[in-house]
Formats: structure tokens, C-alpha cells, sequence
């Protein structure tokens, strides 16, 4: 096992002091440890981390550490290859990758197929790489770092699931949520209300899909049009919008915070065609929830200027269960491309399935 604490300690001593990434659940322990620290970026998506690692290096000249899960290597590519690769400028990077479907662990179907070819990727991106399970292996890293600022070249530490201690977080983030406000299955079970049976409903990743699939099986809803993004985070709202340019579809995208938030250019998209079939809610806990509910910073953003800058003719916010119906309701009735923004609470129901059986699932879909 690893002990982030003294993972960090050691990585000081190798001059090791950036850190930026996005959050990944085989390596939670060690990401909410680092939300203590200053020194520390959540990225958007994980080519924004590599190129973020890559400006502190051209600011500093020191190596950061750049953190993933291995499904979003691939999103992670272009500036790895385009800018930091030896033959473009030649950039020394340490990523840790947490290595979700790594062989001999159960895992989801889109894991399993990331798992089994993530050694062969980083092979053919030319990334030099060792796994990492316990303390002693620290003179792996040591090697790879070392590696790395000589040949000034990206390099990787592969991390399997149930490798990293648990860390207590000392701080507790502020709760930005009034206490009448609702939790993201409350959201499902409106907008479920309040659907059609042909409806189309395209789900983000996470709990997102997991409570609704949920619901369906428990709660007496009718059998919709659901399609759960089981994987391909932050492409919900493209999926979405795809669907929609069969006008005789009405689409629901139930998007999340991190996930919009990973390609907000989408958003662009969508809101220059403007169609009325679309709606667009995004169920904001301010949290990567699913992964270990590390914060998302939302002091500055704005979504009401964003969204309507980009082209959506209508905002709402919810932050309360008394402007939830109302808001749902008005939002199905509305004409032309909403945007309904809902803050809820962290918080997930217990014993929470898994959709099964993927190809039944899209064929539903299809009819």
C-alpha cells in the first residue's frame, strides 16, 4: 500500500511541487490530500492539466506532477505528443495515473477495455513508465524522475485500485447550498415526472446515470429512452445534442458540474442552433462527487453570462425543492434551447446499481 503523505514528502525531495490533474477514484486518497495544499490546480480536463504542467515548467523549470485516470489519457494526448513529445520541445512531466480494469481487478466493461491497452498506449506514446503499489517502490519514481530531467521527457507511474491509503481531510469545504435544498435523485424524479414516455434522456457519467437507472428499476417509472453515459465524460451534452437533430425527438440532457465543465465549448454548439427540442439541466453539487467529491471552484463563474453568451435563449437556477417542480415543468414547455442550472447537495442513495447490459440499452434507445 501507499501512504500519500509519505508519497508527497518524498516527491518534495525529488523537487516535486506542482500539482494539477483531474480526479480519478483509485486515486482519491492521495487527490484530497492534495486539496490542502496551495500548490495544487484542479484542471477542467486532462489535456488542460498537461498543458497547465507544461506552463509551469516553461515558468520555473521544474517538473510538476500531473494526475488522471487512465480513461482520460486520451484526452491528455495532444499536448503530450504535439508539445511535450522529445521531438517537438522536449518536456520532463511526471504523471500518476490511476489505472482503472488494471488486470485482475473487477471492473465496469468501459474500464476493462481502457485497462487492457494503457500499458500499449504509453508504450506507443513513448512515455516510460513503472507501476507503483507500495512505499518501496518510491525508487521507481525516483528512477523515472531522474529519467525524465535528463532526457526532458513526460513519464508515468501506473497506480491500480485499493493502492493508496485512506487520508483524513483536515478541511472541510463550505457548503455553498441553502439547507432547504435538494439532493441530485429529487432532480431525477421530477424531471421523470414530468417526461414523456418518448422523451429522450441522455445522462452524464457517475450518479448521475447510476440514480437513474436506479429509479427506473425501483420506483414504478415507466420504461423510458435513457442513455447513460456509462464513460466519455464531459461528452454528454454533445451526445444530447446530436440526438436532437431528429426534430421528432425531445431531449433531455441531465449534465453534472465537472462534466460540462470538461468541454464547455460544446456549449457553443448547442446554443447557436438554438433548437427547440434541447433542454439542458446541469445538476450542480459544486463536487467530483462519484471520484471522492473533491471541490469544484464556482466563486467566479457565472453560467447565466456564459450560457447566454453562447447562444442559450433561456436560464434558470434552482436552489431550493419549492422552484424545483415549477422550474422542470416551465423548462419541458419552453421553446427553443434552456439552460437550467439546479444546486443540490452532495449525497447519493445507498446500495446503488450499475446499468447492465449496454447493447439492450441502446437498442431501447433506438425504437
Amino acid at each position: 500500500m501507499i501512504n500519500s503523505k509519505k508519497l508527497l514528502k518524498f516527491l518534495e525531495k525529488k523537487d516535486v511541487k506542482f500539482y494539477t490533474g483531474v480526479p480519478d477514484s483509485v486515486l482519491k486518497n492521495f487527490t484530497n490530500h492534495l486539496s490542502q495544499k496551495n500548490s495544487h490546480i484542479l484542471a477542467s480536463n486532462e489535456g488542460s492539466a498537461v498543458s497547465i504542467g507544461i506552463g509551469y515548467y516553461l515558468a520555473n523549470k521544474k517538473m510538476p506532477c500531473i494526475y488522471m485516470q487512465n480513461s482520460g489519457l486520451a484526452n491528455a494526448i495532444n499536448p503530450l505528443v504535439s508539445i511535450a513529445h522529445k521531438g517537438v520541445y522536449s518536456i520532463p512531466l511526471l504523471l500518476i495515473i490511476g489505472w482503472r480494469g488494471s488486470p485482475g481487478f473487477k471492473d465496469e466493461p468501459q474500464h476493462l477495455i481502457k485497462g487492457k491497452i494503457t500499458k500499449n498506449l504509453l508504450k506507443l506514446l513513448g512515455i516510460r513508465f513503472a507501476v507503483i503499489q507500495r512505499d518501496r517502490d518510491f525508487n521507481k519514481i525516483s528512477k523515472l524522475i531522474k529519467y525524465s530531467k535528463i532526457k526532458k521527457i513526460p513519464v508515468a507511474c501506473l497506480i491500480k485500485n485499493n493502492t493508496i491509503l485512506p487520508v483524513s481531510e483536515k478541511n472541510k469545504t463550505k457548503n455553498f447550498i441553502s439547507k432547504d435544498s435538494i439532493l441530485r435523485i429529487d432532480v431525477l424524479r421530477e424531471v421523470l415526472k414530468n417526461i414523456k414516455s418518448k422523451t429522450k434522456l441522455i445522462s452524464t457519467t457517475g450518479y448521475t446515470s447510476r440514480e437513474l437507472y436506479q429509479l427506473r428499476k425501483e420506483e414504478n417509472f415507466k420504461k423510458g429512452k435513457d442513455f447513460y453515459m456509462i464513460g466519455g465524460m464531459g461528452h454528454s451534452s454533445s451526445v444530447a445534442f446530436g440526438v436532437s437533430t431528429n426534430k421528432s425527438n425531445q431531449v433531455v440532457c441531465l449534465d453534472g458540474d465537472g462534466s460540462m465543465l470538461m468541454h464547455l465549448g460544446s456549449l457553443h454548439t448547442i446554443g447557436n442552433m438554438n433548437k427547440n427540442n434541447f433542454k439542458h439541466i446541469l445538476i450542480n453539487n459544486q463536487a467530483h462527487e462519484s471520484v471522492g467529491g473533491q471541490k469544484i471552484n464556482f466563486i467566479r463563474t457565472n453560467l447565466e453570462k456564459i450560457t447566454k453568451g453562447l447562444g442559450y435563449s433561456k436560464y434558470l437556477k434552482v436552489r431550493n425543492k419549492k422552484d424545483l417542480k415549477r422550474s422542470i415543468s416551465y423548462m419541458m414547455r419552453y421553446k427553443g434551447t434552456i439552460f437550467l442550472e439546479i444546486l443540490v447537495k452532495k449525497g447519493s442513495i445507498k446500495n446503488l446499481g450499475r446499468p447492465k447490459n449496454f447493447i439492450k440499452i441502446k437498442e431501447n434507445f433506438l425504437k
